[in-house]
């Protein structure tokens, strides 16, 4: 509950399962909000603990469709955000998971930091994602001419999807993550 966003994300949950009802995750998994919201109101540090040591907290999908609909406000999708940021940081959750989010530290964190951007076609090369498709290969290797018809501004300056981001920017993007904390996370995540 020390979290800032705890407060706004948990005001006072009543149960009523409207979160879980609206949540496509409940409906493929063995996953509810609404229990979630309550454990974490209860505060009950065992069961808390629990939360984090277990893959339930990694079900969600981070729609936030339980947002508008709760009708006392709360947001369970961020309260799971929250469970997971200490899930990762006291290191409770298991190997898959360790492995998929020291995949995601690589590959997006990396991203983000180093170029601005979460996903680039320049970062999607099709020798290393040939799930991508044989449009995706396509696409790449025609960026140049193609890019400008789609209205995207392909390493060009000022504004526009795929523009050149200035390293001033870059350096910004660094300072965010060190003031949040989420510096030390990322590179605790790369350890793994």
């Amino acid at each position: 509950m020390q979290d800032s966003r705890a407060s706004e994300a948990l005001k006072a949950c009543m149960n009523c399962g409207i979160c879980t009802a609206i949540c496509p995750a409940a409906e493929f998994f063995d996953y509810d909000p609404r229990q979630i919201c309550d454990t974490v109101q209860r505060k009950d540090e065992n069961a808390i603990e629990a939360l984090l040591r277990s893959d339930v907290i990694w079900a969600c999908g981070q729609c936030m469709s339980c947002k508008p609909r709760c009708p006392r406000g709360n947001a369970p999708g961020e309260i799971i955000q929250i469970l997971r940021k200490y899930s990762q940081m006291l290191g409770y959750f298991h190997d898959e998971i360790r492995s998929q989010q020291h995949r995601l530290a690589e590959t997006l964190g990396n991203n983000i930091l180093n170029t601005g951007y979460c996903v680039h076609p320049d970062l999607v090369l099709p020798e290393k994602h040939p799930e991508q498709g044989p449009i995706w290969e396509w696409y790449v290797n025609n960026i140049i001419d193609i890019a400008p018809k789609l209205g995207a501004n392909y390493h060009g300056e000022g504004p526009g999807a795929l523009r050149e981001i200035h390293q001033k920017n870059l350096e910004e993007i660094r300072r965010i993550y060190e003031v949040t904390g989420g510096m030390d996370l990322h590179q605790k995540l790369l350890e793994e």
